[in-house]
């Protein structure tokens, strides 16, 4: 490409000027400026570049063959000698030439850097998620972004050159148009669509002159949407919630146990200092001996009572569904499981979970509480990946564990993580002190619930009470009171009343050194069976196998006794 050769002659402001609007050109090559000033500011930046500098024109035009010669020191002598000296190849632009050329080139640069800008915030407009719209002082929208069409879906064409009063008189701008003044957060329907908005509007200052005015404003149906359903669901959370506070409320405490004798004092004792650490418990002990009115009391005095307490009967829940009661399902995780489930451990976050019949739990759930003890984390069923929790267990059992051990019922190591701490609480019948204490509080608690009047119980009745083996420990006591009470017409309660109970066990009573009823000794064997080989289906074909009987008699003898197994 064939470049065109200029000389400067003048380097002073306009000179260095024109040197760097020139450098732009690419076919253009100063090859010489010249200046009698040779510290001028526009020979310094010719010498940087490598331009020749010559002290006179004549010595310019004498050395360099030129195709144009712009002359900028606007001395009028210069000009007439140039008009001579610069040879016809060579095109001669004065000053004042060199001036509105500067001046048109400055303009067109200027242009070209406000129409990049132009491009540049239309891009940045266009990329929003939010909608923009601007209007004129008149109200009339000259500009709307691609975030406005694609919330109202109102084609630019069919908004810009309409009046904001018409279109939405009601909205941020005309609000700014009126009163000059910032609208922040208003709140209104886009005018044309269904779209919940929220809009932030602000005048446009000119030189001190409102010319117009822009808003950006942002859908918020969604965002509606998804409060109502935060709403909802915090609802449903804190029914959750409230459901679980039940499970803590009322609990009991230490001070609410009932007793008399120092045997029970040392167990409560215990059971207090157990309490303040933060580590499993076990409670044994015959059936109806209070199991878990001390659980409630240990949860109660620990450092977890604000939390939720949970408790779980094991032996009441099928097996197929203990495990996605402890431990939760997610969804899908088998046919039925159409949503997601919270187990009972993660229920209990925080706080304590009472696994009552422990003695009672499968091999396959054994294995896996034992993992909970020893990660301090679950698994729901279909689950994916481990879930931390921050649980204490206390359990409970009325089985002989070690001897569930002996026979490959328990696992030894679950054993022992469960019973670090072991409260044992004894029968009623080896505490007999606390029998008369008991039945004064049950009096007092039927007489409210009934709306009876019994002011005690005889010396006669005392006695009876007193001489019973209770098998059934402190529960058998309750239902026997709660009986009698329920029936009694006078104010006390008297052995006669008390009688009609006592001698339905007269039998059991006597056999224990004696002769044992058929029924009672067939009984026995059922549910020794059972203890043996368990209460799943496999575990009563194998019963009834070891019996001599048929499956099918089997189950009829249970339903004859109501044996709960």
């Amino acid at each position: 490409m064939h470049k065109i050769k200029v000389g400067i002659i003048g380097a002073g402001k306009g000179g260095s000027a024109l040197l760097e609007t020139l450098r732009d050109f690419d076919n253009i090559h100063v090859v010489g400026v010249a200046d009698i000033d040779m510290n001028a500011a526009g020979i310094k930046t010719a010498e940087k570049r490598g331009i020749r500098c010559f002290s006179s024109a004549e010595d310019l035009l004498r050395e360099c063959p030129l195709d144009v010669v712009f002359e900028v020191t606007g001395d009028s002598n210069l000009v007439k000698k140039l008009r001579d000296m610069v040879p016809e190849s060579t095109t001669l632009v004065e000053s004042r030439a060199v001036n509105v050329m500067l001046t048109i080139i400055r303009e067109r640069k200027e242009l070209l850097e406000i129409k990049e800008i132009k491009e540049q915030l239309s891009v940045i407009l266009n990329s929003a998620q939010e909608g923009i719209q601007m209007v004129d002082r008149n109200g009339i929208i000259k500009y709307v972004n691609q975030g406005y069409t694609r919330i109202t879906g109102i084609p630019a064409d069919q908004r810009i050159g309409t009046s904001v009063f018409d279109v939405s008189p009601d909205g941020a701008l005309v609000e700014v148009l009126r009163t000059g003044k910032p609208c922040i957060g208003k709140r209104n329907r886009a005018v044309g669509s269904n779209a919940e908005v929220i809009s932030n509007a602000s005048p446009i200052i000119v030189n001190g002159e409102m010319v117009g005015a822009m808003v950006v404003f942002q859908d918020i149906t969604e965002i509606i949407r998804l409060t109502e359903e935060l709403k909802r669901s915090n609802s449903v959370i804190n029914g959750l919630k409230a459901e679980i506070k039940k499970l803590s409320e009322g609990q009991g405490k230490f001070e609410d146990i009932v007793c008399q004798s120092q045997k029970m004092k040392n167990i409560i004792n215990l059971a207090q200092k157990a309490a303040r650490e933060d580590t499993t418990i076990l409670i044994t002990g015959e059936s109806g001996t209070g199991k878990e009115i001390f659980a409630n009391a240990i949860h109660a005095a620990s450092p977890r009572n604000g939390k939720p307490f949970i408790k779980v009967n094991c032996a009441a829940i099928p097996e197929n569904l203990l495990e996605s009661e402890l431990f939760g399902h997610e969804a899908g995780a088998f046919t039925g499981a159409g949503k997601l489930k919270l187990g009972k451990f993660e229920l209990a976050s925080g706080g304590s979970i009472f696994l009552d019949e422990i003695g009672d739990m499968s091999p396959v759930l054994q294995a896996k509480l034992l993992r909970v003890l020893q990660g301090q984390e679950i698994e729901r069923i279909g689950g994916t990946h481990p879930i931390k929790i921050d649980v204490r267990i206390i359990s409970a059992t009325n089985r002989d564990l070690v001897d569930l051990i002996r026979r490959g019922r328990f696992r030894e190591d679950l054993y022992f993580r469960l019973n670090v701490i072991n409260i044992h609480i004894p029968p009623l019948r080896e505490r007999k002190e606390d029998i008369l204490p008991l039945t004064e509080v049950y009096i007092n608690y039927f007489n409210r619930k009934f709306y009876k009047n019994i002011k005690g119980i005889t010396n006669k009745a005392k006695e009876l009470l007193m001489s019973y083996h209770w098998p059934g420990n402190v529960r058998e006591l309750m239902n026997i009171l709660e009986r009698t009470i329920l029936m009694a017409e006078g104010e006390w309660i008297t052995e006669e009343l008390l009688m009609p109970y006592f001698e339905q066990f007269k039998g059991r009573e006597k056999s224990r050194t004696g002769i044992m009823p058929l029924e009672e000794m067939e009984k026995r064997m059922i549910k020794k069976a059972l203890e043996e080989y368990g209460t799943s289906v496999e575990g009563k074909r194998k019963a009834a196998k070891a019996l001599k009987i048929s499956l099918a008699t089997l189950y009829n003898k249970l339903k004859k006794y109501k044996i709960q197994m």
